[in-house]
């Protein structure tokens, strides 16, 4: 548990007009999205079955949070963690096609999570996912896609700061995409967190590429599931967040693995046995299409665009009573 307010912080809207911009933000923003990348809004699962290989396994330790259907014989089911396996496998239920994607809301609870000013056990987003060849399962690719989502949110920056006249424009016309090993060639004396922290200062918006295998030193800059994103064909999308003075992810995406990729990143993970669920098997026969998505935050681009110190302001979660307290005593306010 972790709480930063800044010296002379003073929200600049109270709470109904705060849940009032939320909305603005939120309804902009998906419809930007959706145009720039083809998507059609669905609905989307909030748990699904252990055995079926659909949750995300985040870094292999987060415990899902599980419970007993009743009229089943008591059989359990997992509150997501993410989307990030379902989406490709309904683009083929859904009768999607080259070029045709998706969206849902994905709302999660991450049990395990440490929170502080910017992470919650509450985790909603919009997930995405759209169909591609496997010839394009390549850099121009992935970078082009980057550039349309960060176009989107560009664009729902310039739309709040026409309607909040405190909400300056802060992000830079182009995003910077660099490597997860150029960092480390670059700050090799630092830890991943503080190297995303120098490269977002510097650049505004970032593009971090190649997130989830070994980097030269044998660490990793951070963990993925060897299972849906390939992790030379990914990344992670951070801002500069001055108000807090610290690097902030606004989404986390890639080009999802294919058969060959698969079994590569599931041997490295020593997770061998997930082969034989069925999403994995569903992989492996080529019965699912190449596919490219990610997942984007709703409370951290909502508490960003209304410059929030603490994402509580934005979204209804639980805290621990000693953060409440501070937090009430410096006149933040959480919904």
């Amino acid at each position: 548990m972790s709480l930063v307010i800044p010296d002379g912080y003073k929200p600049a809207l109270d709470t109904k007009e705060t849940e009032i911009a939320i909305k603005l933000v939120k309804d902009y923003f998906e419809r930007e999205l959706a145009g720039q990348l083809n998507l059609t809004r669905v609905s989307a699962p909030l748990f699904v079955k252990p055995e079926s290989g659909l949750n995300d396994n985040l870094n292999g330790v987060e415990r899902p949070v599980s419970f007993g259907l009743k009229e089943q014989n008591d059989a359990e089911v997992e509150i997501v963690h993410s989307l990030a396996k379902w989406k490709r496998q309904a683009l083929k239920r859904y009768g999607f096609s080259y070029g045709e994607g998706l969206y849902t809301d994905m709302n999660a609870i991450r049990r395990d999570e440490d929170t502080d000013n910017i992470h919650s056990i509450f985790v909603d987003q919009w997930d995405w996912e759209l169909i591609i060849d496997k010839e394009e399962r390549n850099l121009a690719t992935l970078q082009m896609v980057v550039k349309k989502v960060y176009t989107a949110l560009r664009n729902t920056e310039h739309y709040m700061s026409g309607i909040y006249n405190y909400i300056g424009e802060i992000l830079p016309e182009k995003i910077t995409f660099v490597t997860s090993q150029e960092l480390e060639d670059r700050y090799p004396d630092k830890t991943p967190k503080e190297r995303e922290y120098l490269i977002a200062k510097e650049a505004g918006a970032v593009f971090i590429e190649q997130i989830g295998g070994a980097l030269k030193s044998g660490e990793r800059h951070d963990g993925r599931a060897p299972d849906y994103d390939d992790w030379s064909l990914n990344g992670d999308i951070i801002v500069y967040y001055p108000l807090l003075d610290i690097p902030l992810e606004l989404s986390s995406m890639g080009i999802r693995v294919d058969e060959e990729t698969l079994v590569k990143q599931l041997e490295i993970s020593d997770c061998l046995d997930r082969l034989e669920l069925p999403f994995q098997k569903s992989l492996l026969n080529k019965e699912l299409p190449y596919t490219i998505g990610g997942g984007i935050g709703q409370s951290r681009i909502c508490m960003f665009y209304l410059r929030k110190a603490h994402i509580g302001e934005v979204q209804a979660s639980v805290w621990p009573d000693k953060t409440i307290e501070e937090a009430e005593k410096k006149g933040v306010m959480f919904l």
